[in-house]
């Protein structure tokens, strides 16, 4: 698989919409999460990313001007403790819960997201995408999505990635594009290079996003032998 540059991907499309990102560091010794999240609306540009005590949350930035928080609210990165292995689950939306509940009770992230589908936002039906970082390194991604814009039937691809190269990860986003209804994303996740350090990666996607859309973006790193954790936030309206 060709490795590509994420943030000439990033330039090229006007409305990624959600966008998750896994991988591992150039020195071999890290894994790498990167999450972002776009809005074209008042609803969804009207949040900022907060830590929690186990990951993130998307916060209103101001209450009084937050009309539906259905589909904006949600826990988006959850890490999760199984004896001494720290799971990393990354979503865009409230199946991080559905996920961190079905692992605590050792299902599967397959059994979880069957019971999951896009989101009810007619005539978009946003896919729901997904994440899950093993401790060791290796990852999975998934897209939950419309199948010919229809309501009544969701396709679910699930994607395993032994996590061998490093400074490479791989990039699933909601949407192909800007559009009315919006374009789900097609294919694979792409293959793109993490060329430097976790925070450094955070600028340049950050950077990369249209500056009209973008709205907050998370990035960590984990020490795959420590466990121990370094992350950032970016958000357009300051807290």
């Amino acid at each position: 698989m060709i490795m590509q540059d994420l943030c000439a991907l990033l330039r090229g499309n006007l409305y990624p919409g959600r966008g998750i990102v896994i991988g591992r560091s150039l020195d071999d010794k890290k894994a790498v999460i990167a999450y972002f999240i776009m809005g074209r609306s008042e609803n969804s540009r009207n949040r900022v990313f907060v830590e929690t005590e186990d990951g993130i949350k998307t916060q209103a930035h101001d209450p009084a001007k937050l009309t539906d928080p259905s589909l904006v609210i949600y826990n988006p990165v959850r890490r999760l403790a199984i004896g001494a292995d720290v799971f990393h689950i990354v979503t865009n939306g409230d199946q991080t819960d559905t996920l961190r509940e079905y692992l605590s009770e050792g299902k599967t992230y397959l059994e979880a997201l069957l019971t999951r589908e896009f989101e009810p936002d007619a005539p978009n039906y946003t896919p729901r995408i997904s994440g899950l970082l093993f401790p060791c390194g290796s990852y999975m991604l998934s897209i939950l999505k419309t199948l010919d814009s229809s309501a009544n039937s969701c396709l679910r691809h699930f994607f395993t990635f032994d996590a061998r190269q490093p400074g490479a990860g791989h990039f699933i986003h909601t949407y192909a594009g800007d559009g009315d209804p919006l374009p789900s994303f097609e294919g694979e996740p792409i293959c793109v290079a993490i060329d430097c350090d976790y925070s450094e990666f955070a600028d340049k996607i950050w950077e990369s996003l249209d500056d009209d859309n973008k709205v907050s973006l998370y990035a960590c790193e984990i020490d795959l032998d420590t466990g121990e954790q370094n992350s950032k936030i970016i958000n357009k309206r300051l807290l």
